[in-house]
């Protein structure tokens, strides 16, 4: 028998059937004694498994992994002081296989999509990648259209339908909340990579720049628009927007909240700073051929009805604050003209708040 007591003396002791902790039975655990003795000052680690009674309290399986009670213990056979120090840990093994299950997976989806993403860049370039967006064309110009026009409809659909509210509700039946946008992730990157492998080249060149420094500088530009996405999402929140944050709260047993309504560095410019990236290094090519040109045109008006989607959803979670945020900040194309009326408005605004307050 081994008894646990805290700095209140409150007694917590390991039964036949199972372990109380606060008061709490905790259905499956783990209880790890790490304790440090005087004499030899060496660390031993005790492991006790403990199965508890059938009636487990709910809330001891939503219970944080890995909390810690500091405290002293006194064994049978042995002085109290032959143990310094102890911190029990509590760890439901059940639900902490489930949660760590569902954190491998989000990073599982969230690595699939790094190496999607970085897959893109040089697919839609023509670099570094063994296959390309150009090429001569392979099959009829016809078959080609209709396959390359069915891969984008394809991760168009999925993205749209699976980002919206309705959809996440239903979805919710058969996905647990947790995995929601993992799984979103990782279905996006699946189509994006069905793309790049079943793409058809259509041959024909729109424009090609001769100039090697021209043609170096609109390189440059293409993969700086890259670069505004990656940057774009660290500014919102990249790990929540690819899923990761969901499925490390989930580990934790802690509840997932709605990243708060702010307006990080680009956001104070374009309303989509993220989807105007993807715009620049869509259309900056020094070599513009039909299939690049089909690509970009497709995709651009792919994110414009995108934008319209998203942006309800916007307002129906911000409300007002997303409301006022459309009405000075330009959607695509920065406006510093009206940006400037902004600012003038907002100074006006200080000023009038500083002339109403009270003097003391």
């Amino acid at each position: 028998m081994i008894e646990f007591a805290d700095k209140g003396h409150r007694l917590f002791k390991t039964g036949q059937d199972c372990l109380i902790v606060c008061g709490q039975k905790l259905s499956r655990l783990m209880v790890l004694l790490s304790t440090t003795s005087i004499v030899s000052k060496m660390r031993v680690f005790f492991f006790l498994n403990v199965v508890a009674s059938k009636n487990t309290d709910s809330c001891a399986k939503n219970a944080p992994i890995g909390s810690s009670i500091h405290c002293r213990v006194r064994m049978s056979g042995k002085p109290c002081g032959a143990i310094e120090s102890i911190t029990l840990f509590t760890l439901n093994l059940t639900h902490f296989m489930k949660r760590l299950l569902v954190l491998l997976y989000g990073v599982v989806a969230y690595c699939v999509f790094f190496g999607t993403f970085l897959y893109m860049i040089g697919f839609v370039g023509n670099i570094f990648v063994p296959k390309s967006i150009d090429g001569e064309l392979q099959v009829p110009l016809l078959e080609a259209i209709v396959v390359n026009a069915g891969l984008l409809s394809l991760f168009a659909v999925q993205h749209s339908v699976m980002a919206r509210p309705a959809f996440k509700r239903w979805w919710a039946q058969f996905v647990p909340e947790s995995m929601e946008r993992s799984t979103f992730v990782l279905l996006a990157s699946i189509c994006l990579l069905a793309l790049a492998y079943f793409w058809q080249p259509m041959g024909g060149v729109v424009w090609a720049v001769e100039n090697g420094a021209l043609a170096a500088t609109l390189t440059g530009v293409s993969l700086l628009g890259w670069g505004i996405v990656l940057v774009a999402t660290f500014m919102i929140n990249h790990f929540d927007l690819f899923g990761l944050r969901q499925v490390w709260l989930y580990f934790q047993g802690k509840k997932y909240e709605h990243i708060p309504f702010r307006l990080p560095l680009f956001y104070k410019y374009v309303r989509h700073p993220l989807y105007l990236g993807f715009i620049i290094a869509f259309w900056a090519a020094p070599v513009m051929t039909f299939t690049h040109l089909f690509f970009a045109v497709m995709t651009t008006g792919y994110i414009l009805v995108a934008i319209q989607l998203e942006e309800g959803d916007l307002v129906t979670l911000y409300g007002d604050k997303y409301r006022n945020y459309k009405k000075w900040a330009p959607m695509l194309i920065p406006s510093f003209k009206k940006l400037s009326r902004r600012a003038e408005s907002a100074k006006m605004e200080s000023e009038k708040a500083e002339s109403q307050a009270p003097i003391y």
